[in-house]
């Protein structure tokens, strides 16, 4: 089977070492850039919680400063992995969607138990803050890298894809969709996708891609890649 990967390089590199091992053919787009933002100088012990969204919203933290015993709220097994990997002792991760992230914070943390803060990229699928501080919750949003569109394709590449096109691709933001939609139009291959599987992680996603006829579009959250290849 033939899978295309839209993700940075250094957030799908397992998965391409462990896809070409079951045997599949693995070839890589990457749709957006990360950039480090400056923010300002943060307090951690105003808080009694943090929560992540992104792998990338911990790399691009300082975290010098930060008790990692602090109550820690990610989004899903990788950012949990991340958290972990960088000192965080008490991580509690949902299933890899905000909707699951919100739930886990409204029962594991009760408003009255102090300050949250929440670290994420520039644009998100979901407001999260916004829909804690609704339940009454003292949330504060600081933002810590930014995602850039890549408008440079390597023609080599677009011409093998092209020859060869996939049997399966996975998105995983609204950025990256677009990012995508772009991609396909500017190589005017839209008519090329028709016998390609799309596997988006929620409906906003993938109904960015909806204008391309594709054979079928799944939902899926982080961690399911692999067994979504036993779908199709």
């Amino acid at each position: 089977m033939h899978i295309l990967l839209t993700r940075p390089l250094e957030d799908c590199t397992e998965m391409i070492i462990k896809f070409k091992s079951l045997g599949h053919q693995v070839s890589h787009i990457p749709l957006l850039t990360i950039d480090k933002v400056d923010y300002e100088q943060i307090n951690f012990l105003d808080f009694k919680g943090i929560i992540f969204t992104s792998a990338n919203s911990i790399k691009y933290l300082d975290l010098k400063s930060i008790d990692k015993n602090l109550l820690c709220f990610c989004v899903g097994s990788a950012t949990e992995k991340k958290a972990r990997s960088v000192g965080f002792q008490n991580v509690i991760a949902a299933e890899g969607n905000v909707e699951n992230l919100k739930e886990l914070i409204l029962q594991n943390f009760n408003q009255k138990d102090g300050n949250l803060i929440y670290i994420s990229g520039e644009t998100v699928s979901v407001d999260l803050d916004q829909q804690l501080l609704k339940e009454g919750y003292n949330v504060k949003r600081v933002i810590n890298y930014k995602t850039i569109h890549n408008h440079n394709f390597n023609d080599k590449f677009v011409n093998e894809l092209k020859l060869k096109m996939p049997d399966m691709v996975y998105v995983y933001s609204q950025n990256s969709a677009l990012s995508f939609l772009n991609f396909i139009k500017m190589y005017q291959s839209e008519s090329l996708w028709m016998n390609t599987n799309l596997m988006c992680i929620g409906e906003k996603t993938s109904s960015i891609l909806n204008e391309i006829k594709w054979k079928k579009i799944f939902l899926f959250n982080p961690g399911e890649e692999e067994f979504l290849l036993y779908k199709i």
